[in-house]
């Protein structure tokens, strides 16, 4: 099947990410839901999502990101996907941070990417979050089940107080997740990635929301050890 890659089990032992680990702690952190596992990327496994990206995310007529860099032609493609990854472990700070996770079955197939980011997390105790699925597994749930992961990471992990998203009015999968899920519509915005402006739909999951509704377990794994890296 066209855009769907396989690692070995996800249980398996990794001697290059338990020595990243050691010498920058973000590699061991790991969340486990009940079919996917999602953590940050070494090297390798940043090249295997990026084949993943670039077998495809979406129609060539459709453009869900804010900026249209799944549409870059090669070499930039490739070269723009490993920069933007890079970048946000060079610039990494508790006051400003961005992670790009992984998303796995627990039996290694790569699914896409899960994001969170965030600024001064230690005051405003706010998140935003972005993702991406290939087009050969949309559709079976994966989306709700990872952005509930990367929730649980934020509300139950790190204290978070507000979670934000937001996708064009045209992206029903996007925002079915968010509604699903139980954030509340919260005003509308605009973006250009082709420099034409699109509305957009906002949505917020405060604290309150999250905890007001039975949710999946996630098991966090790794956090104590990066904590502090994320001003929480």
């Amino acid at each position: 099947m066209t855009g769907v890659y396989r690692r070995p089990p996800m249980d398996a032992v990794d001697p290059l990410r338990a020595r990243l680990a050691e010498a920058w702690p973000l590699f061991g952190l790991e969340l486990r839901s009940e079919r996917l596992r999602l953590r940050l990327p070494t090297d390798p496994e940043l090249l295997e999502v990026m084949a993943v990206a670039r077998a495809g995310i979406h129609p060539p007529d459709e453009m869900p990101f804010a900026s249209a860099w799944s549409t870059q032609e090669s070499p930039g493609f490739e070269r723009g996907y490993l920069a933007y990854h890079w970048t946000n472990r060079a610039a990494w700070t508790p006051e400003a941070w961005e992670i790009g996770l992984l998303v796995a079955t627990h039996d290694g197939q790569v699914l896409g990417m899960q994001g969170v980011d965030a600024r001064d997390f230690a005051h405003l105790r706010t998140v935003a979050t972005g993702s991406w699925l290939g087009q050969a597994v949309q559709g079976q749930g994966y989306g709700r089940e990872m952005r509930g992961a990367v929730l649980a990471f934020a509300f139950d992990g790190l204290g978070a107080r507000l979670a934000t998203t937001e996708a064009f009015l045209d992206n029903a999968a996007s925002n079915g997740v968010s509604r699903s899920l139980g954030y509340e519509e919260n005003g509308f915005g605009q973006l250009a990635p082709h420099g034409i402006p699109r509305d957009t739909q906002k949505f917020r999951m405060t604290e309150a929301r999250w905890r007001s509704r039975p949710r999946p377990p996630v098991q966090i794994i790794g956090l104590e050890a990066c904590r502090d890296w994320f001003g929480a």
